[in-house]
């Protein structure tokens, strides 16, 4: 146990050290040499090879895991009260005489029981101790020897109609004189425990590790007069708070000077990179009236909006200057981001620059080299007989290139023959050349880590776009060095799209569904049905049966990879996992197998709605040609029904498409709900989009449908999401590795505290980028970047 004693001083296990908000003495490397010799030791090391193999199994294998596994909540030992008093599901601590005590071999299965009752004089109440193996119940006996006192603390359980405590805290005494009030008090940690490894076998192991950690070896990141202000502890103080507080004001108070710290070393992370890009000189690319920029203007054929006129000229400004750009471009779907893009690397391409386009899958890719062509019309053959002269030449570079095909595009691209090039992570290759690359743009950021992006932009203006809009706090910690611009104004003569939520158990609404998708097809509309599997497989919880030997006779190709429909095109990490808080919300299990896109096609040409009408299918591991193709014969009409996976949620445009099926809605997360309904209402015509669910009543899938249906305003369904998610969901998708260790920040609650990083962040970085004057947060820093390199090169 660790108590606390008088102010200024912590008593930890028999052993008393003084408070220390500083490690001002010892030289820096020594004391990095001795953190990491602690805090990456082997548990086995401290608590033993059979304990530190159960720890394993939870993913607790050094000593800095077991630390920061802190207890998730804290329960109240209750009141010092008679036998009596107490009640099936209380939080007791009784003070009681042991009666008699035994152990034995369990009856029903493996293990063993020690059962012991105690009486406080009045009433009896049973103990129960479980263990697979009796030397750890020997112990206890042997404490707990008839004519023992002890406080016995813990919730109260019934077990065939007697109360009793299991596995209870307990504190030997001689005489009532030895009862610890202010340890009865004091909060019990409960920890995220195994099946071998109870929360209490946590905590003992806890106890043990924290014998070895002094003020010394626990360096100190967050800036003093940011505590002082806040009147935080220290970190050693607040890590015995966590494990061990006083009360839960205690606890609550050594979260959130965690909380400080993670939003204060982020920060600095961000601040760091954004100042290493600003010191680097891009080429200028001034804009000039009358140019190319201005060409391509005049032969759209629609006005731009005001707000892509405002950003356009923000981006103009950025690219003309020396300091290379970093901006964050989001704006709702259909808001005609690319439009902006395209302007701006056309600034670049008449100054003699080469813009690229980074796209996260092949079909994004091949639909973004289409519509360039198209909003460029004769600009866009460059290289052609009777081209006009300031015509430019697009190129696509994807994995789904044959060898000839892209040995010529890189030749075109190290050239510079080639001006605007569009592709996919066929870009980060080591082979690709691209001499006089000026402006980077990375579309759906979300789908590629830091460093991906920063192979290609480092030295070179960058433009990051993402139709998913952004809440603020999010902004700050996953963009904090990227500047931020927001389209907001749709174009003109957009239609708006209604959304039904449809329940799949009922037969007539669904029959209802194939005879209005008839009604859209017979007045020249398309219709979109969205599946979250590829091929029928057995599902259990949140997992797949991804057995080798699954048969998928009518999709060669497709793997268990594409279980939701990622797009691993060109080494994409794309698509996205089932939405956890529903499979916990269900008990663990899906209650019903997912709709594939292999059973929808043949549902579908059997439907009697539907005879007579051609359905096609697209998914992420079809090649290349194939996708492409499917998606030819869509926008034309030859098959106006489309089973998709999500690989169409981003970048598709197909004006007639004015229905969406989406099937199982309920295991989509809300932003990709919305931006799959972007793919329809992109013309004059009214669209319908229907979301076909199973979802159960107050559910967190319910939630987010009901949010869903009643708005299409992306940024207000963003901060839904924010809500509703967990945020290392949100957080982990954006930037690799970085945010993938947060534990105590809360970017839906925790605005106030990142805000003030980040100033702080900034502040510091300007005065000291090196920080050579902050040595524990240079620590902390270090292996924040270096986690997030390690991630990269782990997915690369």
């Amino acid at each position: 146990m660790i108590e606390h004693s008088e102010r200024g001083m912590i008593a930890h296990s028999g052993r008393t050290y003084e408070k220390n908000d500083h490690n001002t003495d010892g030289d820096d490397r020594a004391l990095r040499s001795e953190y990491e010799s602690i805090y990456e030791q082997p548990l086995e090391k401290i608590i033993g090879k059979r304990s530190a193999n159960k720890l394993k199994k939870i993913g607790l294998c050094t000593v800095n895991d077991l630390i920061w596994h802190v207890p998730f909540r804290l329960a109240e030992r209750g009141k010092l009260m008679p036998i009596e008093a107490v009640r099936d599901g209380d939080c007791a601590t009784v003070v009681a005489r042991v009666l008699r005590a035994s152990m034995r071999p369990m009856r029903a299965k493996r293990g063993y029981i020690l059962n012991i009752t105690v009486t406080d004089g009045e009433r009896d109440l049973e103990l129960a101790f479980f263990s697979k193996n009796p030397r750890p119940l020997k112990f206890h006996h042997m404490q707990l020897q008839p004519g023992t006192i002890a406080s016995f603390s813990g919730t109260i359980s019934t077990y065939r109609g007697t109360l009793q405590l299991t596995h209870p805290d307990y504190h030997l005494m001689n005489t009532a004189e030895d009862i610890d009030t202010a340890a009865i008090a004091r909060p019990i940690p409960i920890y995220h425990a195994g099946a071998s490894a109870p929360s209490w076998k946590i905590e003992q192991a806890v106890d043990l590790v924290l014998e070895r950690i002094t003020p010394s070896t626990m360096p100190d990141p967050l800036p003093e007069d940011m505590r002082a202000k806040h009147h935080l502890p220290n970190k050693y103080e607040a890590l015995l708070a966590l494990h061990h507080p006083q009360s839960e004001q205690e606890w609550l108070i050594a979260q959130k000077r965690m909380a400080y710290e993670e939003a204060y070393v982020l920060q600095v992370v961000l601040a760091k990179r954004r100042n290493r890009e600003q010191a680097c000189h891009a080429n200028s690319f001034p804009y000039r009236p009358g140019g190319l920029v201005d060409a391509f203007d005049e032969q759209l054929p629609f006005e731009l909006t005001d707000s892509q006129k405002r950003i356009g000229q923000v981006l103009a400004q950025d690219i003309s200057s020396h300091m290379p750009m970093r901006r964050l471009l989001q704006g709702d779907v259909g808001t005609g981001k690319t439009v902006v893009a395209v302007r701006a690397m056309l600034q670049v391409v008449q100054s003699g620059g080469q813009a690229v386009l980074l796209a996260p899958t092949s079909v994004l890719a091949y639909q973004h080299y289409e519509t360039i062509q198209s909003m460029l019309g004769d600009l866009s053959h460059g290289g052609q007989i009777g081209a006009p002269s300031n015509a430019v030449r697009v190129e696509l570079l994807t994995g789904a290139l044959s060898a000839h095909d892209r040995r010529s595009a890189l030749g075109r691209i190290a050239s510079g023959q080639a001006q605007l090039i569009v592709g996919t992570h066929a870009l980060l290759d080591d082979c690709v050349q691209i001499p006089f690359l000026g402006l980077l743009v990375v579309d759906e950021q979300h789908r590629f880590g830091v460093n991906q992006r920063d192979k290609l932009a480092h030295g070179t203006h960058m433009l990051v776009m993402t139709a998913t809009p952004i809440p603020r706090t999010i902004a700050m910690t996953s963009f904090g060095d990227l500047d931020v611009s927001t389209l907001k104004e749709l174009p003109r003569g957009r239609a708006s799209v209604q959304t039904v939520l449809v329940p799949a158990e009922n037969p007539l609404w669904m029959a209802r569904v194939w005879e209005r998708a008839k009604e859209e097809i017979s007045s020249g509309g398309r219709v979109y049905v969205v599946c979250p599997r590829i091929a029928d497989r057995a599902v259990s919880g949140a997992s797949v049966d991804d057995s080798p030997s699954a048969s998928l006779p009518s999709f060669p190709g497709a793997s268990v990879d594409d279980f939701l429909g990622a797009s691993l095109d060109d080494g994409s990490l794309g698509g996205f996992p089932l939405i956890e808080d529903e499979v916990h919300t269900r008990g663990g299990a899906v209650p019903h197998s997912l709709t594939c896109v292999e059973n929808m096609v043949r549902q579908l040409q059997k439907e009697p709605a539907l005879q007579g009408i051609s359905v096609g299918y697209v998914h992420g591991r079809m090649d290349g040609p194939s996708k492409e193709q499917a998606m030819r014969e869509f926008s034309r009409g030859s098959t106006p029904i489309l089973v998709a996976t999500t690989v169409i949620e981003v970048g598709i445009d197909v004006p007639e498409a004015s229905m969406m099926v989406i099937m199982d809605a309920d295991f989509f997360g809300l932003s990709q709900l919305h931006q799959l309904r972007g793919r329809i209402g992109r013309s004059n015509r009214a669209s319908l989009c229907l979301a076909v669910h199973h979802c159960s009543e107050g559910s967190v899938a319910t939630q987010r449908l009901e949010a869903f249906s009643s708005s299409t305003d992306g940024a207000v369904l963003a901060q839904k999401d924010l809500e509703l998610r967990c945020e290392g969901d949100v957080l982990g998708a954006q930037q690799s590795g970085i945010h993938s260790s947060l534990r105590f920040l809360s970017v839906a609650r925790d605005a106030p505290i990142i805000d003030e990083a980040k100033k702080m962040a900034h502040d510091c970085v300007q005065a000291d980028p090196q920080l050579d004057s902050y040595p524990a947060l240079r620590e902390a820093v270090e292996a924040a970047e270096k986690t997030a390199r390690a991630e990269y090169i782990g997915r690369s």
